[in-house]
């Protein structure tokens, strides 16, 4: 993807979409074959999870776009065969809500759920236009000044398949990890979009705000940084154009931390909000 982010794949017709898309079986139930396309050291990610099951809750709510949605992940997924099922709770003229789970199985056959979700569903183009906000864009230095994974001196350990598929340029003032110097201060800013150049929309959000290197990082730790809850909030339809993600972690306790991310448009609007979660490894 060129440093402008130019257009080539557009929405409905990209990498992410056929990663995402699931096939309805029956009333409620979804097949879907999870791409290794979308692993880190050979886990898949959780916003890639998150928008599989966002996708089959738009097929069987009667609104199309998620407003709020909350996973718990219950045991890592795998690359291969998966199953979502899918439960209407309740639906409004505004707001459906439903719950989904994605199940695969084990080597003796046995059926494993991975996540449960629960998402409440409207339409995002009927909102009123009023905006009262404090919040501010993240100072992201431009994109030329940043950096992505293409800068590193070397691979990721065990693997990064999903590196290939994301725009990323990050701040240079939150990659002290990389340098062997992290700053202590939980935080990670970015530039965000997908490689192919398909501009962002409310189920690639839920895959923004998962898909930046883990703030522990720049905490001193290292390895993989498992979610165990994450909770999305769309606020908004983004504008075409790059995003800018920025994820801070004020707490690491009891081998737990939270992260808090911000995702923010081209035309500097608030598109999306996300809490998570998430087990520290506190040693190798």
């Amino acid at each position: 993807m060129p440093e402008a982010a130019s257009v080539q794949a557009t929405v409905g017709d990209s990498e992410f979409d056929r990663d995402t898309a699931v096939t309805r079986r029956g009333p409620g139930v979804y097949d879907i074959d999870l791409s290794a396309g979308w692993t880190i050291i050979g886990a898949v990610n959780g916003g890639y999870l998150l928008a599989v099951l966002g996708r089959a809750l738009a097929d069987a709510l009667p609104h199309g776009d998620p407003f709020t949605i909350s996973a718990h992940y219950l045991t890592a997924s795998q690359p291969g065969p998966a199953v979502v099922r899918t439960d209407v709770v309740r639906t409004g003229r505004t707001l459906s809500t439903g719950q989904a789970s994605l199940f695969q199985y084990d080597d003796a056959g046995r059926e494993i759920e991975r996540i449960r979700v629960l998402a409440s569903y409207g339409d995002l183009d009927a909102l009123p236009d009023d905006v009262r906000t404090t919040a501010k864009p993240p100072a992201i230095p431009p994109i030329e000044q940043c950096f992505g994974p293409q800068d590193a001196p070397g691979p990721v350990p065990g693997g990064s398949a999903i590196t290939d598929r994301l725009f990323l340029k990050l701040d240079p003032a939150t990659l002290g990890w990389a340098l062997g110097a992290p700053s202590g201060k939980g935080e990670m800013r970015s530039w965000f979009g997908l490689a192919d150049g398909r501009d962002a929309d409310p189920f690639s959000l839920l895959l923004a705000v998962d898909a930046l290197p883990p703030t522990a990082f720049e905490l001193g730790l290292k390895g993989w940084v498992p979610t165990v809850e994450l909770t999305v909030h769309v606020r908004c339809r983004p504008a075409p154009g790059p995003l800018r993600v920025a994820i801070s972690t004020r707490n690491l306790a009891g081998g737990f931390l939270e992260e808090d991310a911000e995702v923010w448009d081209s035309a500097d609007r608030l598109v999306a909000q996300s809490r998570q979660l998430a087990r520290a490894r506190l040693s190798d």
